[in-house]
């Protein structure tokens, strides 16, 4: 429970700053939370479907398709139970979804490193510097909570709750296909060690079947075919490069006006990298870095509005143990604590300025 507590309390801490922020502009804080950028496009789909386009300045047609169904379908079922607005509905769900994700976080974490690294990594989840997507009417917190429990069933070869919620996690975002990599990878493991069995099987069948199962409609409800979703996306301006778009972007920012950006771009990708390769190197499990590296990959090697880059890293929270790990060996103890509240500060402060800035698309 201290782990879904201190989660708790650095939310607040960002809905609170975000509320007195917004207050001060003359502003509501509510909008930036449920009423704008992907927040909308949730709500059209609870209410009509997936049935709207906007057709974008340069020609492109963009397609609510783009969107994948389960916190819509969740937000409209909320919203007729309750009768609070799909929106509000989608606060709730995130809401609650948050604390889900904190528990499996904490499981997770605290069964490899201890419970004192447990709770240090869902603090770290919790101050990321955008961690106020964590509060929104998105997909972000309701992602990672059935992330982190198809990861923790995989640990504990739970196979059939694992491949549940791998396939609901497919539902939810296109890279719910990690959580299904590191279901298969686990399966596997398990096969090679001698520990395979017909619930194996099952998990690794069933978890590829939320987002197989999307990507295959939308395509051919959209009429392009039985990979046409990616036709969805790239109308969006989405699309698997290998980097090469964000390598652009970095250059462009070094070679202008924009080079601490840029700079800081670079110095966090390769801190990315290092936190990566430090927790293969400290034994974490295959699946979680199966996961964990194919997150990084598409959000980092996809092109896309840049801005959108460290929401999209939000779930992957393994990344983040080694620093947890780091915190739980740090003497004396209390100057751990006093990170993670500066942090929690930088972040409540930084959240408010992003959203009611640019905010994420």
């Amino acid at each position: 429970m201290r782990a879904v507590v201190v989660l708790v309390a650095v939310r607040a801490l960002g809905l609170g700053t975000l509320a007195g922020w917004a207050a001060l502009e003359g502003r509501g804080a509510h909008k930036v939370l449920a009423a704008r950028w992907d927040s909308l496009w949730y709500v059209r789909v609870v209410e009509h479907g997936y049935s709207f386009t906007l057709t974008a300045p340069d020609g492109r047609v963009l397609s609510d398709m783009a969107f994948f169904p389960l916190l819509p379908w969740l937000e409209g079922g909320l919203s007729a139970v309750t009768g609070l607005a799909p929106g509000d509905a989608g606060l709730v769900v995130s809401a609650l979804a948050a604390p889900a994700a904190a528990w499996a976080v904490y499981l997770i974490a605290g069964s490899l490193y201890g419970e004192r690294a447990g709770v240090f990594a869902v603090a770290l989840w919790a101050v990321l510097p955008v961690s106020v997507v964590q509060s929104m009417a998105y997909s972000e917190s309701l992602f990672t909570a059935l992330a982190a429990w198809a990861l923790w069933c995989v640990l504990r070869e739970r196979w059939v709750l694992a491949g549940l919620f791998a396939s609901a996690a497919g539902l939810t975002r296109p890279v719910g296909l990690a959580v299904a990599l590191a279901v298969w990878v686990g399966v596997a493991l398990a096969v090679r060690a001698g520990r395979g069995s017909w619930r194996a099987a099952a998990g690794a069948v069933l978890a590829p079947l939320g987002a197989g199962g999307y990507v295959l409609w939308a395509g051919l409800s959209a009429g392009h075919g039985p990979l046409g979703y990616l036709s969805v996306q790239g109308d969006w301006g989405n699309g698997f490069d290998g980097g090469l778009a964000f390598a652009r972007f970095v250059g462009g920012l070094l070679a202008g006006p924009g080079f601490a950006g840029g700079l800081g771009l670079v110095v966090g990708v390769a801190l990315l990298v290092w936190l990566y390769v430090r927790g293969a190197r400290q034994g974490q499990p295959w699946p979680l870095l199966a996961y964990t590296g194919v997150v990084l990959l598409l959000a980092l090697c996809t092109s896309g509005y840049f801005g959108s880059k460290p929401r999209l890293m939000v779930p992957a929270f393994p990344v983040l143990f080694p620093l947890a790990l780091a915190l739980d060996r740090l003497r004396p103890a209390r100057a751990a604590y006093a990170v993670v509240t500066a942090a929690a500060l930088v972040a409540a402060g930084y959240g408010a300025f992003w959203l009611l800035g640019s905010g994420p698309p």
